[in-house]
């Protein structure tokens, strides 16, 4: 961010903000994203989501010493290209989570140890996971191997912050008429309010649960604030214009509704016919904030916004 250093810094020093590390976005949104909140960035399949969560996870290591992580919760079995963009665009090859870590308590102490970057909790369907999309058996069959799926997710969460990470991403978040009749939005509760929320040490006892009074030392050893960690959901919305997306409310109830900031990236109509992409931020408690929609393009090295940074 050297380029807009004098501006960055009347925006606070100490990094208090969750930048992107793009000069123009983080000075439009008031130095970055607030830590303990949660972001939601909507649009259509194509729009440059992964790209920009990516960076903003990357972004963590600079800052905070740590890369942020990436839970993909998409079911229908189309990659969104993390790896791929990971590495040719930020050089940054993350690895899969390993899942035997979930009961592994010596393996999870090991802070040398990596244990992947990137969790895909559910297994690939080839559709969506949602009510009206599934078998009343399949719809059961989700329901009961959520527990295992879970516990998991505690232990890759909880491992992953006493590791130092403030970041998530939640990639794949598909929309639907109502967030009970979505696995994902169910998943997302619990992943937010029972762990990223929690206190170090409650979290902890979500992961541990019967174990948690023989790891209670090593607990508090490893104690963090969960108070400076940041999720970005990515939320793929129906809509690809930009003009749709700021005239329609966008879906998802309680997301929506817990979120601290809400962007909406779609494409626009160009003078000359043609089409662009644009950026705007249509919510963003208690912080300045440009009204302005932010004109950007995809490039072989990720989003690219049309302002000297």
């Amino acid at each position: 961010m050297t380029e807009n250093a004098e501006e960055m810094a009347k925006l606070g020093k100490g990094g208090a903000r969750l930048r992107f590390g793009l000069g123009a976005l983080d000075l439009h949104l008031g130095g970055g994203l607030r830590p303990g909140t949660v972001t939601v960035i909507a649009g259509a399949t194509g729009a440059g989501k992964t790209q920009l969560g990516l960076r903003w996870a990357a972004a963590g290591a600079e800052q905070e010493g740590s890369r942020g992580v990436v839970v993909d919760v998409t079911s229908r079995g189309d990659s969104q290209n993390h790896e791929e963009y990971a590495r040719e665009q930020l050089g940054w090859k993350p690895e899969g989570f390993a899942t035997d870590t979930a009961l592994d308590w010596e393996r999870m102490w090991d802070l040398e140890r990596e244990i992947g970057e990137i969790y895909r909790p559910f297994v690939a369907t080839g559709r969506r996971v949602t009510r009206p999309d599934l078998e009343a058996d399949a719809w059961h069959d989700w329901q009961r191997d959520m527990g295992r799926v879970l516990r998991q997710t505690a232990a890759f969460a909880y491992g992953q912050m006493v590791r130092g990470v403030r970041r998530f991403v939640v990639d794949g978040f598909e929309p639907t008429a109502r967030a009970s009749e979505s696995i994902q939005f169910d998943y997302f509760e619990y992943l937010y309010h029972r762990i990223l929320r929690q206190e170090h040490d409650w979290a902890a006892r979500e992961v541990f649960r019967e174990a948690f009074r023989a790891q209670q030392e090593k607990v508090e050893t490893h104690a963090y604030d969960s108070g400076r960690v940041g999720v970005v959901v990515l939320y793929t919305t129906p809509h690809l214009m930009l003009d749709d997306l700021l005239a329609a409310p966008i879906g998802g109830g309680d997301l929506m509704a817990t979120a601290n900031t809400v962007i909406v990236m779609g494409r626009t109509r160009q003078a000359d016919g043609g089409l662009g992409r644009a950026l705007a931020v249509v919510k963003h408690r208690g912080s300045v904030c440009g009204d302005e929609p932010l004109a950007y393009s995809l490039t072989a090295g990720g989003p690219k916004f049309h302002v000297e940074d």
